[in-house]
């Protein structure tokens, strides 16, 4: 299997440019064992870190050949992909739609979706197998479901090493049906949405400015969830704001990827890496599974 030319070329486009290891300097040029990474395009600092001199930093063809190798985890290979470079290079991985799964009868529906992180942070490169939900066009990876996420060795040269990449790659194939079991699981167990932001966001703060926010934030939140229920068919809510465990965990996950952070300061691609790491939607799956899990 090979990466067909148009996602090739998307790749080699977004990352048109190298990585280079430059050494840096003390006062009076005074040499120093320590190097730092640039961009070849701009001369943009990479990493906040310095490396040694036996640091080799990877390039384009690395992560083209990480794309081409986790191709191998859909039957039907890649469908397109999206990148983003920030201190690293992000790309996520689309198979063909025949990969959707039902949630809820025909309007809430996933798609599978591979997120390949390779940072110049001296950490291994990751692989998350995480879902595209088509209601909220909102994609999420979830860190605490088995098999969901597979480390990469941080190295360059991966061209020479693709054998070794597609058998990590393939180790994801099953991690779709463990996904959607939990998925479903999910939608099949509720929770009270109040309660359950009250576990995730705490208590507004003393401070007018703090109330305000945890108010917006709170609203807007209900507005997502109310808005995704009719749009699905689901019931109406009651007084009781009981809703699914699904359904509260996206009104979190879509509210900050939509909603929290500003659409005009980050592309789709970056949301989506900010959203992965961001601290109360890592609390928002804790609390959820702790929940599915007694």
């Amino acid at each position: 299997m090979t990466i067909a030319t148009s996602i090739n070329e998307k790749v080699s486009n977004t990352f048109n440019f190298n990585v280079d290891k430059l050494p840096l300097s003390g006062p009076d040029n005074l040499r120093t064992p320590f190097y730092g990474l640039f961009r070849s395009d701009n001369g943009e600092v990479v990493s906040d870190r310095s490396v040694s001199k036996r640091y080799v930093p990877h390039q384009t063809d690395d992560i083209l050949a990480l794309v081409e190798a986790s191709g191998h985890a859909f039957e039907d290979g890649i469908a397109d992909v999206r990148c983003h470079f920030h201190q690293g290079h992000y790309v996520s991985v689309q198979p063909t739609r025949e990969y959707r799964e039902s949630i809820y009868g025909d309007a809430d529906n996933v798609f599978p979706r591979i997120t390949i992180s390779a940072g110049y942070d001296g950490k291994s490169f990751r692989a998350n197998m995480g879902f595209y939900r088509d209601l909220c066009r909102n994609m999420a990876m979830m860190s605490m479901v088995n098999g969901t996420c597979v480390s990469i060795r941080h190295t360059s040269g991966l061209r020479t090493k693709m054998d070794d990449l597609i058998g990590t790659f393939n180790v994801l194939k099953n991690s779709w049906s463990n996904l959607t079991d939990v998925i479903h699981h999910m939608e099949a167990t509720e929770v009270n949405l109040k309660n359950f932001l009250q576990d995730v966001y705490g208590d507004a703060s003393d401070s007018k400015r703090g109330r305000t926010m945890h108010e917006n934030r709170t609203e807007a939140i209900m507005r997502r969830v109310l808005r995704e229920r009719l749009q699905s068919g689901r019931p109406e809510l009651t007084d009781n704001w009981m809703v699914s465990a699904w359904e509260a965990y996206n009104s979190v996950q879509g509210y900050v990827q939509h909603d929290a952070i500003r659409h005009g300061s980050i592309n789709e691609m970056g949301r989506i890496v900010k959203a992965s790491s961001d601290p109360s939607v890592k609390r928002a799956e804790s609390v959820l599974m702790a929940q599915l899990a007694a």
